[in-house]
């Protein structure tokens, strides 16, 4: 495993909306018999990496949430920017690679994708190219575990319509705070069915803007509401965030439904929360979700992972590989 490399991958600042430079860099500096460079459409690049005919796919996004942290290498735990969510699986997916290609084989491929934390805008289109194979298998920081199932998502938006009034006098007026605040707490009463498999409904609230001055009650709160959704749970999300009410507009985003996947006997599994570009990628028959690292960590500032994760991650790559052909 080339740690050289990992450090070069990231002290490259990759957060949204930059990765193309990362991926013309990688496209010269990591080898393999086929290179192909795929634009995305809104100026993103994504990579596909074949040793012949690919028949498992190995892929991860290269692309990191803000802001680019530079990594610090210690004895046992690399720290930085992307270094478990998702670098390290890049690094680890490509030793892979490169060690079955030093055993002679081939059959796989890396895909290397834009996007995943913007709206997996890289995924969604890779699926629209002509490629198709049988085994694809995700790079996402699961401890090293198969993911059994992922919880889905659906994202709304949120426009409270209040009355500006003076602060003194708030009966003559309504606002927006007030208003959304009460949205919240029935919406926290609200019992979503639980779920066998993936558990607990959960939400949160993003893009809040309200700017009233102090003295003025709100006119105007608008913000995204996120969900994640299990198999008891999706549809009645939506249901409820259709009903009507009142002085507040209801826009839908899009979403994932729930979903289960592809895993191998004798690899440990395990059901999990977070979304990925699995869903996108219906352009393979089989999908699996698996990597390096830890989500407990990934998109805060003291991001790591650890060494020995990383090495693992190789050697189950390659037993995944042997294991499907």
């Amino acid at each position: 495993m080339d740690l050289n490399l990992f450090r070069e991958i990231l002290e490259k600042d990759s957060t949204s909306g930059k990765e193309r430079a990362m991926a013309e860099w990688l496209a010269t500096r990591l080898e393999a018999p086929s290179v192909q460079k795929m634009e995305v459409g809104d100026g993103t690049l994504n990579l596909l990496f074949s040793w012949g005919t690919p028949k498992v796919v190995f892929c991860t996004h290269m692309d990191t949430v803000p802001p680019f942290i530079p990594p610090v290498f210690l004895e046992d735990r690399i720290l930085g920017r992307g270094s478990c969510d998702a670098k390290g699986q890049i690094l680890a997916m490509y030793s892979a690679c490169k060690r079955l290609e030093a055993e002679g084989l081939e059959g796989f491929g890396l895909l290397l994708l834009a996007g995943e934390e913007t709206g997996s805008h890289g995924a969604k289109a890779f699926a629209k190219t002509g490629f198709r194979a049988p085994y694809l298998i995700v790079g996402e920081p699961t401890e090293n575990k198969m993911v059994s199932a992922c919880k889905g998502t659906q994202s709304f938006s949120l426009t409270f319509g209040g009355e500006a009034f003076h602060s003194g006098y708030p009966q003559f007026g309504r606002s927006a705070v007030d208003m959304f605040v009460k949205f919240c707490n029935a919406l926290r009463d609200k019992r979503f069915p639980e779920d066998p498999i993936l558990g607990s409904t959960t939400w949160n609230v993003g893009k809040l803007i309200s700017d009233n001055p102090q003295n003025v009650l709100s006119p105007e709160l608008s913000c995204r509401l996120y969900f994640r959704t299990t198999f008891a749970s999706h549809d009645e999300v939506r249901s409820y965030m259709e009903l009507p009410w009142e002085h507040v507009s209801v826009g839908f985003f899009g979403g994932d439904t729930p979903a289960k996947y592809f895993t191998i006997d004798g690899f440990p599994s395990a059901p999990v929360s977070f979304g990925s570009d699995a869903p996108h990628l219906t352009n393979f028959t089989n999908r699996a979700i698996c990597g390096p690292g830890t989500v407990r960590v990934a998109h805060r500032d003291n991001e790591y992972i650890l060494l020995r994760d990383l090495e693992e991650a190789v050697d189950m790559y390659v037993k995944m590989f042997k294991a499907i052909c």
